[in-house]
């Protein structure tokens, strides 16, 4: 399939794409793609190096005529997002993407893309390596670990670069220019249980399931009111209470924290005089949620099935209060921005419900654009989770990205862009977590932007990314190249 893919234009590019996608590199996993990166500088005579968590730096001296102008850092993450449908086989370890050309559209074969952040990284190097491309000096800034935690761009130190301005390509709408960020915050509430045995006699077990919901970024797509499946699962179980004295045994929903849970499973023991009264409630609650989410999740579906009685269930005194904290716990927007039309300032996303075994784990990605909002919203997330005996950990806290109205990177991305399309573009923070943020730490000085191609269902097995819309952007960044301001 990947000769399909390379035949594309800016051949340069989706070369570089196929290459990099030939390469398993899930988050925290990047060894093996940063390897090649190095491997791929060596044998172009590119200055290549490797900080200590393992970011790789690549450096290129300006083009004729170009050397009067200030140096740029391009600068996306290796890793991506590894999320996958429930019936596709594949192993992201070990396997490289499978992708294929539909219409306008690169898509994969039942997974994740990875053209988030694969085509930044792509952008910078057939750059990197190209004869013909008049460019300042570059300084190439390729992040670890932006997915799961960004600690890529939190452990860069300052003095590996000597840049003035950055150019982040990690945007995934073409007529965006990207000035600002959410920053964020992993909470992850755990706790035990001792398991009750079940009864064995007239009982029987029965696996209900969540499916079929889009997914989605869970920055991004937040504001789109799409299906959380670990709180719909927790509806399902509640409603189903009021009818029929259940115990569950099991339940196991979502996945990475920055992914919108598609799917979600709850395993649940009944008496099997109470099935007729357990189907009618579950008809109910799916017809219910089959309305609710009829525009934006039109595949959604709960399906149910019975299987043998479990040893083990949760008491019952657990699970009410478990059921309860979750159903407590706010998902989706929290706040939208006061100051910027449009743009969500803070936000959960409820990513991963596991409780099996007499072990309970619950995983929140909290975001804001104001730190003490997001501080405070965490706060109110724990406190329903410490009253169901629960203790949340807090972890990989970023900050956001300030935007700079007067930044000159940013007049001369938005002139340029009404040059050349006739159009304003959007000049906009965004609520997704990109690095720029953090960056900005080390290197207070740097001026910032960010933009990129259209991409559509990041963090999903949906996600695609335009074939026209990456020329445009292509075509774009080569113009800006030449429009950087002279020190």
């Amino acid at each position: 399939m990947s000769s399909e893919i390379r035949n594309l234009k800016p051949s340069a590019l989706w070369n570089r794409f196929a290459d990099l996608n030939e390469i398993p590199r899930p988050s925290k996993h990047e060894e093996a793609v940063c390897a090649w990166l190095i491997s791929w500088a060596n044998e172009r005579n590119i200055e290549v190096w490797q900080d200590d968590v393992k970011n790789v730096f690549m450096k290129k001296p300006a083009t004729s005529g170009m050397e009067d102008r200030q140096t740029v850092v391009l600068q996306s993450h290796v890793d991506m997002v590894c999320q996958k449908n429930n019936d596709t086989e594949f192993d992201f370890m070990t396997q490289g993407i499978k992708m294929y050309v539909d219409g306008d559209w690169v898509r994969a074969e039942g997974t994740t893309l990875g053209s988030d952040n694969g085509i930044g990284v792509a952008t910078i190097l057939a750059t990197l390596e190209s004869s013909d491309i008049p460019h300042p000096a570059l300084e190439a800034l390729f992040t670890i670990d932006e997915e799961t935690g960004m600690t890529g761009a939190l452990g860069l130190k300052a003095g590996h670069l000597e840049a003035t301005i950055l150019l982040n390509l990690d945007t995934e709408d073409d007529d965006e220019i990207s000035i600002g960020c959410a920053g964020g915050v992993d909470l992850t509430s755990i706790g035990t249980y001792e398991p009750e045995n079940t009864i064995k006699e007239n009982t029987i077990g029965l696996q209900i399931t969540v499916k079929g919901g889009n997914g989605g970024h869970s920055g991004m797509d937040i504001h789109k009111g799409i299906a959380n499946a670990n709180k719909l699962m927790n509806r399902i179980l509640l409603e189903a209470q009021e009818s029929v004295d259940l115990r569950v045994s099991e339940i196991h929903g979502g996945g990475l924290r920055n992914a919108i849970p598609r799917e979600a499973n709850a395993l649940v023991v009944l008496d099997k005089k109470d099935m007729d009264s357990m189907v009618a409630a579950l008809e109910s609650t799916a017809s219910d949620l089959k309305a609710e989410y009829a525009t934006t999740d039109p595949n959604l579906v709960v399906v149910w099935a019975e299987e043998e009685t479990p040893e083990k269930a949760l008491p019952e005194d657990v699970q009410n209060a478990l059921l309860l904290a979750i159903a407590a716990c706010p998902v989706g927007i929290h706040r939208m921005s006061p100051d910027m039309p449009g743009l969500v300032q803070t936000s959960n996303n409820l990513a991963r419900v596991e409780v099996c075994c007499g072990d309970v784990n619950i995983q929140c990605l909290n975001r804001s654009s104001v730190d003490s909002e997001k501080w405070d919203h965490a706060r109110s997330i724990e406190a329903g989770f410490t009253l169901a005996g629960l203790t949340t950990e807090r972890g990989g806290a970023y900050p956001g990205w300030t935007p700079n109205p007067s930044s000159k990177a940013v007049e001369m991305l938005r002139s340029l862009y009404v040059e050349m399309f006739k159009e304003e573009p959007k000049v906009m923070a965004c609520h997704a977590g990109l690095e720029c943020g953090i960056l900005g730490t080390n290197y207070p000085e740097m001026d910032m932007a960010s933009f990129g191609p259209n991409i559509r269902g990041a963090h999903s097995p949906d996600e695609c990314c335009q074939i026209s819309s990456v020329q445009k952007f292509w075509n774009f960044y080569l113009e800006a190249l030449i429009r950087i301001p002279k020190r």
